[in-house]
């Protein structure tokens, strides 16, 4: 490593994001946009010679990146050359730079006893510099195979199996149901996080690359999958997890309860098309929001909420606060579940005054309105005992609500796809084919991502389109 001592020299210092008092007025990335090359080869220097990287291991990053190597690249200022080798196992560093929540740093060996080192930091700074120094262009394609693929869903993992079946030499159409391409990326997470901009780039880069991309068609409705695999060699389905959990508690039909995922995306395609996010019914203007579950999608709709003029925000969780540190049960080099303050908690608490999160809250029914609008919570509190959930008595509360988002995870995909295709689903709805063949049911359909493996982060849903894009391409040379 170029510095031996660095993990004992320099501390933990992660770049900052823009000052929340400015940036909660805008829709413009929360990260600062510049990058102090200083600070980042001093991070850099941190990383260990620690003999077995776990950071890109199957408990570290999923696509494999060759973090100790990239890292050691920038603290000798060889930035080209940490590029190139980020890029050999990450399609879109670009992306998980932003939006990954860095399972890397959570099996980071330093952060065994010390914090990790900023791996997230690093590989946005990498590819953004690679941007700015025109680095990156399009790829030239010398020689095509003849093979026609058909890759339904332009999602993470859509564009990572049209990148690398491409870049193989076949001939690659990627169907989108929505306007725009992207999938999760485009209208799923907010600007704040992802400027569209980014992803726009990124799929112009693909589109020069020789990929062509259809929009506003939706495959099992418009075209069917027996014309598709006619006009195709192979047929890739990543159309992503997008059948949300419901809560359904008694007046679950008040108007204003809407699934998280369908108000970001009603939001940010309006801000898309108008340069405003929606001004109706998916407005949280004046209104008291609650916003029932965690995670990445909970704290997007708290930031969503909160540039919208949201009169108050509470974030419900069902589960007890998580420890600071790793409880004995969460052992390193797994996923560190601890508390952790995102965008969304940090901007809330500078706006309202204190965190959004309530623990421990069962919502047991919506109260309704004359009008039939929703207008309040009925919640009471729980515990878990040997791991049955148990009611408070006497914690009964009723909450003021004019918006509820439900961000309660995702169970499937949409079954239409799969039933007009006649393949097999697992256990859990998904689409049925093994991990590293991704083969569904039926000869010539592949499938891979969300849809396949069930919800889970951008990252592994790149790591499963360049592993279909293996399969699809020893399938074709047969």
């Amino acid at each position: 490593m170029g510095k031996v001592t660095g993990f004992i020299d320099f501390d933990r210092e992660v770049e900052s994001y823009r000052a929340v008092e400015v940036r909660i007025n805008d829709y413009d990335e929360i990260f600062s946009g510049v990058h102090d090359i200083d600070h980042l080869q001093q991070q850099g220097a941190r990383c260990m010679d620690c003999g077995v990287p776990f950071c890109q291991s199957a408990d570290g990053c999923p696509v494999d990146n060759l973090i100790p190597e990239w890292n050691h690249l920038i603290y000798i200022d060889q930035w080209r050359e940490a590029l190139d080798r980020l890029h050999k196992t990450n399609n879109f560093p670009e992306f998980t730079g932003r939006v990954c929540p860095a399972p890397c740093e959570g099996s980071c060996v330093l952060a065994i006893t010390n914090p990790a080192v900023t791996i997230k930091n690093i590989e946005q700074a990498i590819v953004d510099r690679g941007f700015e120094e025109g680095w990156i262009v399009p790829r030239e394609v010398t020689s095509r195979s003849g093979k026609t693929v058909a890759v339904v869903g332009s999602g993470p993992a859509g564009l990572a199996a049209a990148d690398e079946l491409n870049q193989m030499g076949h001939t690659v159409k990627v169907y989108e149901r929505s306007d725009r391409i992207g999938g999760l990326l485009m209208y799923g997470i907010p600007n704040m996080k992802l400027g569209k901009d980014v992803v726009n780039r990124r799929v112009d880069l693909l589109r020069a690359e020789g990929i062509e991309f259809i929009t506003s068609t939706d495959i099992g409705k418009g075209i069917s999958m027996s014309e598709l695999q006619e006009q195709f060699d192979a047929v890739v389905l990543t159309t992503g997890a997008t059948k949300a959990r419901d809560l359904p508690a008694d007046n679950r039909d008040a108007k204003g309860i809407y699934p998280a995922m369908s108000y970001l995306t009603a939001n940010y395609k309006s801000f898309l098309d108008h340069g405003h996010t929606d001004e109706g019914e998916f407005s949280a203007k004046g209104k008291d929001v609650i916003v029932i579950g965690g995670g990445d999608t909970g704290t997007d709709c708290i930031g969503t909420s909160l540039r919208q003029g949201a009169k108050s925000i509470v974030n419900f969780e069902l589960m007890s606060q998580p420890p600071t540190v790793r409880a004995d049960q969460n052992p390193w080099p797994e996923w560190p579940v601890v508390y952790r303050v995102d965008y969304g908690h940090e901007e809330a608490a500078v706006v309202f005054g204190k965190d959004p999160r309530h623990y421990q809250l069962l919502t047991k029914s919506f109260v309704k309105d004359g009008n039939g609008d929703v207008s309040g919570i009925n919640t009471i509190n729980v515990t878990f005992e040997n791991g049955q959930l148990k009611e408070i008595a006497g914690t009964e509360k009723t909450w003021d609500a004019q918006l509820v988002l439900l961000s309660m995870g995702f169970l499937s995909p949409e079954h239409y796809l799969s039933d007009d295709a006649a393949i097999e689903l697992d256990g859990r709805g998904n689409y049925k084919a093994e991990h590293g063949v991704y083969q569904s049911s039926k000869e010539g359909i592949f499938t891979a991502g969300d849809c396949r493996r069930g919800q889970s982060l951008v990252v592994w849903a790149i790591n499963e389109g360049r592993g279909v894009a293996k399969s699809v391409d020893a399938y074709l040379a047969n």
